[in-house]
């Protein structure tokens, strides 16, 4: 294919000497005569490993070339990649004037050329930056409609330094924003000999994974370090016990609660990161990551009675109360903390979930919720149709498979604030419904 990437920088280098050996022609185009120079001459304007012989090899062959005539680019290509820089403000916001810029000068190029071309985004944007900011320029310059005059793809890169050659051929996935019904069959040829798994959704959803795999990286960084601190001041070798940690794909290093929904709870997970805060706290070290962890699980508890409460003083059936399903213990549940709070306001609940029954709460756990909700025996109710018997609002924490029929079939005009995302109550006719991140 005949592809041209505007800005080659880290990314663009990158992309340009491996695409190119991949078989395509490219053309590398930047504002930066230096960097153009340096490619031209077979030399690669950064540092990284493999780099320097994928661009000898692929500019002796003449299948990377340079220039700095956008227009020109353009027209000798078929599809564009926009790798430009995207570099933070003081606000912390990105900047986007680059991008802008790039995008201008595609358009204005495309409406002078007589087939349709293709426009790529590799640079990292918010999320709805295809859709608010950047397809309206390219409609506008090229004075056509997306669809028509262009195709406007997101394909963001996931390159490390350092590695970023050997990320490009075995990627962990190859994901691509596009427009409903757009299969992205052009790029599907493109990354053919990638043989990675290959992800088409929507505009926004590519635009916000690269945000959540940096932000992810930056979180565990940052608990690897202040965890490490804390150990070390208790004679602990943490790089010994972080190798142990990281044994455990089940729960430590897998997909295990990285699912957005409500906040934790339970009788171990808030008892340990006091403790651990507790340990810090005594040995003289900040922990200032890991001492807000309490403070964000409260405040998803307050956004969720936010998004409770605005629908007025009405009548609620709440859904779940254990810390999770399938059990029965209260113990610092974030449910049984959402129902203290609307008890609080003088809101009247019906509650239902199948494992709690007061009368078999022993130890702990009863003593607990003697002091919570003392009164809990009045509020909870045997079936899912009893709880919305006089509710106009459902709030749903948990609820098992056996009993969603039974909830769907009893909803009618009821609102639904639904805080762990049920595919069955999304599809649901007849309800107005909220979803907590969704």
């Amino acid at each position: 294919m005949r592809i041209s990437v505007f800005g080659v920088g880290y990314v663009g280098t990158v992309s340009s000497a491996c695409l190119a050996q991949l078989g395509h022609h490219v053309i590398g185009v930047d504002t930066a005569v230096d960097k153009l120079a340096m490619l031209r001459a077979g030399r690669s304007p950064i540092v990284e490993a493999e780099i320097d012989q994928i661009i000898v090899e692929v500019v002796a062959a003449g299948r990377l070339v340079t220039m700095a005539d956008a227009a020109q680019a353009v027209a000798e290509s078929d599809i564009s990649f926009i790798s430009v820089g995207t570099p933070g403000t003081a606000s912390g916001s990105l900047a986007l004037h680059m991008v802008e810029q790039v995008c201008v000068e595609i358009g204005q190029a495309i409406r002078r050329k007589a087939a349709p071309h293709v426009v790529v985004m590799r640079s990292t944007v918010p999320p709805g930056t295809a859709e608010e900011r950047l397809i309206p320029i390219l409609e506008r310059e090229t004075a056509g409609r997306m669809g028509e005059a262009f195709q406007y793809y997101s394909n963001p890169e996931f390159l490390r330094e350092g590695s970023s050659v050997k990320d490009f051929r075995a990627p962990p996935f190859t994901l691509v924003g596009a427009a409903p019904g757009d299969d992205a069959t052009l790029l599907r040829a493109l990354y053919a000999e990638i043989g990675a798994a290959f992800h088409v959704v929507p505009y926004r959803i590519a635009e916000s994974v690269k945000y959540l795999s940096n932000v992810y990286h930056a979180v565990k960084l940052a608990f690897a370090n202040e965890a490490g601190s804390v150990l070390a001041a208790y004679g602990v070798d943490a790089r010994e016990a972080f190798k142990l940690f990281c044994e455990d794909r089940v729960l430590n290093i897998s997909t295990a609660y990285l699912r957005p929904g409500f906040a934790f709870g339970g009788s171990c997970l808030p008892k340990d990161v006091r403790s651990f805060l507790a340990l810090a706290d005594q040995a003289g070290v900040t922990t200032p990551f890991l001492g807000h962890l309490l403070a964000s699980n409260s405040a998803l508890v307050e956004r969720s009675f936010a998004a409770v409460t605005q629908y007025g003083r009405q009548q609620i059936a709440l859904f779940g109360l254990a810390f999770k399903p399938g059990t029965d213990d209260l113990r610092e549940s974030p449910f049984v903390t959402l129902a203290e709070r609307l008890i609080g306001r003088g809101y009247e609940l019906s509650i239902f979930d199948r494992f709690v029954q007061v009368a078999r709460l022993t130890g702990s756990n009863h003593a607990y919720i003697e002091r919570e909700i003392p009164h809990l025996q009045k509020l909870m109710v045997d079936t899912p149709q009893q709880a919305l018997a006089k509710c106009r609002v459902a709030v749903i924490g948990h609820i098992g498979a056996e009993d969603r029929p039974a909830l769907i079939a009893a909803l009618s005009d009821h609102v639904v604030v639904d805080l762990v995302g049920i595919p069955e109550l999304q599809a649901c006719a007849g309800i107005t419904y909220q979803g907590l991140h969704w």
